[in-house]
């Protein structure tokens, strides 16, 4: 077995299993270090594929910074376990009765799989000669020519993501002192500060 091989293997392996256990675990801040692990296998994976700048953007971004503020945050978030395992309970038949239905399509839709004519081809064609143009150029050429639609359409649906979840989690909670910038603007520099003749010896 050559050690390309075995990489291989061992990174698949890695990526598998830190994603299984992603799910299965029972800590979610255990859940998150497996994360970072199935993460940095697949960094090892685009680095054994040719494609070092996709493995690098891989560890900076989502190593780097995602799964950090997805560890912070669950760190510091007072979790309930007891409530939050007796809510998994109660939706539990529902959630194996999804599952089971997931399944059932997957295995319809893998039960009639077909490649299509001239698929092998049409890999092939776009890939350069490595010795002529760098991944990182060859990346760019391609989501930024041809598939730039595409791409600007991904980022507007992240976008719009973003906003749905600011706008769906937005509370406006009673006793909380919050920042009114109209109310500070329109304010009277007259009544803002007020002075206080203080006696010597004297408190306020």
């Amino acid at each position: 077995m050559t050690p390309a091989l075995f990489a291989f293997h061992a990174f698949s392996a890695a990526a598998v299993g830190g994603g299984l256990m992603t799910v299965l675990a029972r800590h979610p801040v255990h859940s998150v270090l497996w994360l970072i692990l199935a993460f940095l296998s697949s960094a090892g994976l685009f680095v054994l594929a040719g494609a070092e700048f996709v493995a690098m953007l891989l560890i900076v971004v989502y190593v780097g910074a995602v799964a950090v503020l997805f560890l912070f945050v669950v760190m510091m978030l007072d979790v309930d376990f007891a409530e939050l395992k007796a809510e998994m309970a109660k939706f539990l038949p529902l959630g194996l009765l999804i599952g089971v239905i997931l399944l059932m399509e997957l295995a319809l839709v893998f039960g009639v799989w077909s490649g299509a004519e001239g698929a092998v081809d049409s890999r092939a064609a776009p890939t350069p000669d490595p010795a002529e143009t760098a991944n990182t150029e060859a990346l760019g050429a391609l989501i930024y020519t041809r598939y730039i639609y595409p791409f600007q359409a991904a980022g507007l649906i992240l976008l719009v993501a973003m906003i749905g979840a600011i706008v769906l989690t937005l509370r406006h909670r009673t006793g909380v002192k919050r920042q009114d910038v109209i109310a500070q603007m329109h304010r009277n520099p007259a009544e803002a500060v007020e002075l206080k003749d203080v006696k010597p010896g004297q408190g306020l």
